[in-house]
């Protein structure tokens, strides 16, 4: 059997097929999903978990045992929130259809949205995926400004769907980049020295130039506005607004990728854009838009759809669905309800300063960057920040599993802790995270 850790685009923390440490049960269940689901799905950690159900911030096996989860952003207000539970089952049974009827739901929750943007993006158009959504703006950009060259940065992940996949380096070297891609350094601050926003600018304008000069007319830059997939860097604020100059300069479009921030998640702000004082052409949201219902959608400058709009009707037979609309509003309505920005802030807050006073303690523990409840940390060798340590972050992450706190890591050198609990972490459950990883970088 192909070992899974030499398999184009295979994940670091992924689970190799004959190793690990699983229960007959679990076993056959593994081989079960092999054998269905086909050779390219993954699973987490070096002994996959078997999960049978989540409640706020815990998620549980079979057995009962309660796995603290620090990585599930899709679960953003917590595991089954009961108003979210309750408006999706209150909408399915009333109405479920597709979305070319007349239905207030989805206009409801279209100006709700809307509010937490600035005017300028005043119309939104909904899907099921972030994937979805950054496809969207791909076709979007590509007519508004005439041209095809699209910058991202070198370990960006931005979806599956073809096109996207072509301008997303994390899937891995099985997967092409399109030769209207253009790659560009992350905004490293240990990298890339000096003026992170001039430095990250100039990264954008030798993509700009190069594409000119082989003929491609530049379209887009498009960023994750916390770099999660490169390894979460969140700071200075407004580093990106520079690079935003550049490319509107060349007459392209900035497209904001919210799908992994979004919500509320960074704490200060609803949106990673705005941590940057900068105004996107487009914005993508995803995953945590429904806690686990699949909705997505893209906010966007009425006068970037007009070239698309005169040529192309949009339909999507299940984005913004009555259902789907309900959901999204349930989450908004947690959102503000509880608090749940005001918290990511203070916890995270909290989050940061311990994670930081552990890596007064422990070496291994490198740079920490965060804003509010997303955080990167990461593992490096002889305490030197310059020496990433993939190795030992995937024995830390499999160890934090063993404990039942569930993370991963990201990053192209493999070494970055990822986390991004759901937004009703607690100081408490900062207090387990931080105890459950000192022991794993002790172990």
């Amino acid at each position: 059997m192909t070992d899974a850790s030499q398999l184009p685009g295979a994940m670091p923390n992924a689970y190799q097929p004959g190793k690990g440490d699983l229960e007959p049960a679990e076993l056959a269940l593994a081989e079960r999903r092999r054998r269905l689901l086909g050779p390219s799905y993954r699973l987490f950690y070096e002994t996959p978990v078997h999960l049978v159900r989540g409640e706020g911030v815990w998620l549980y096996d079979p057995a009962g045992n309660a796995y603290l989860d620090t990585y599930n952003n899709v679960a953003s207000v917590g595991h089954c929130h009961p108003h979210v539970v309750a408006a999706t089952a209150r909408q399915s049974a009333i109405f479920s259809s597709h979305t070319r009827y007349l239905h207030d739901g989805v206009l409801s929750y279209a100006e709700k949205l809307l509010s937490y943007f600035p005017p300028e993006l005043s119309h939104v158009m909904f899907t099921c995926t972030g994937s979805e959504a950054n496809d969207l703006a791909f076709r979007i950009a590509t007519a508004h400004t005439g041209g095809t060259g699209f910058i991202v940065t070198e370990n960006a992940y931005h979806g599956v769907t073809s096109a996207i996949a072509a301008m997303s380096p994390s899937l891995g070297r099985g997967v092409d980049l399109g030769t209207h891609v253009r790659t560009i350094p992350a905004p490293d601050p240990l990298r890339l020295p000096g003026d992170l926003g001039a430095a990250f600018a100039a990264g954008v304008q030798a993509a700009i130039d190069d594409l000119v000069r082989r003929g491609i007319k530049p379209a887009a830059l498009i960023v994750d506005t916390v770099f999660s997939s490169d390894g979460v860097f969140t700071d200075p604020l407004g580093f990106l607004a520079p690079a935003v100059a550049a490319i509107r300069g060349a007459g392209g479009l900035f497209i904001a990728d919210e799908v992994q921030p979004g919500f509320g998640r960074t704490g200060g702000a609803m949106w990673g854009f705005e941590r940057h004082g900068v105004l996107p052409d487009m914005v993508s949201l995803g995953k945590p838009m429904g806690n686990g219902y699949p909705v997505a959608g893209l906010v966007l400058q009425p006068r970037v759809i007009e070239a698309f709009g005169a040529k192309a009707r949009y339909f999507n037979t299940f984005g913004g669905n009555a259902v789907a609309a309900a959901t999204a509003m349930a989450v908004m309505e947690v959102i503000e309800n509880e608090g749940l920005m005001q918290n990511a802030a203070k916890v995270g807050a909290a989050f940061r300063a311990g994670l930081e006073a552990l890596a007064t303690r422990n070496p291994a523990l490198g740079p920490i960057r965060a804003a509010g409840l997303f955080l990167g940390a990461e593992i490096v060798a002889d305490g030197n920040p310059l020496l990433p340590d993939a190795a030992r972050t995937a024995r830390v992450v499999n160890h934090m599993r063993s404990a039942r706190v569930l993370i991963s890591s990201t990053g192209p050198r493999g070494n970055v802790l990822k986390i991004r609990p759901p937004l009703v972490f607690s100081l408490a459950n900062v207090d387990h995270f931080l105890d459950r990883l000192e022991k794993a970088l002790n172990a």
